[in-house]
């Protein structure tokens, strides 16, 4: 069993930059392949990037390329969402998930077995 804690959103201006923190617990953090969603009311949970247990495969998606970067720290068992230049679209609440297969990123959130409880994300001025 994997327990996944968010935090780190918040209220930023346009432009800003935050970063999202994913501490999960248990055992073999690195096993899991781990990601990014975010939702906003009335809409599906939408991915936003992942990365794979042993950092071999990272992705993001095309409208935050550029802006938004995944990273890990298998000894913190952390996994981090570096939001830089947000914009007024990229407000959200932000969960964190964890694939216990490992190997690649999957895009379907049907493939995650654990998730966290969400951090609101505000892009306003």
């Amino acid at each position: 069993q994997v327990q996944l804690v968010e935090s780190g959103g918040g209220l930023v201006p346009p432009g800003g930059s935050l970063r999202l923190s994913c501490v999960a617990s248990g055992r073999a953090f690195n096993h899991y392949s781990m990601a990014w969603f975010r939702q906003v009311p009335g809409k599906n949970r939408e991915f936003v990037g992942g990365i794979s247990g042993g950092s071999v495969t990272n992705y993001v998606i095309g409208s935050v390329k550029g802006r938004f970067t995944i990273s890990r720290d298998n000894a913190q068992n952390t996994v981090y969402l570096q939001m830089n230049m947000v914009k007024s679209e990229d407000t959200a609440v932000y969960y964190c998930a964890a694939d216990r297969r490992g190997a690649g990123v999957s895009l379907s959130r049907l493939e995650y077995e654990y998730w966290g409880q969400g951090t609101q994300v505000t892009v306003s001025s």
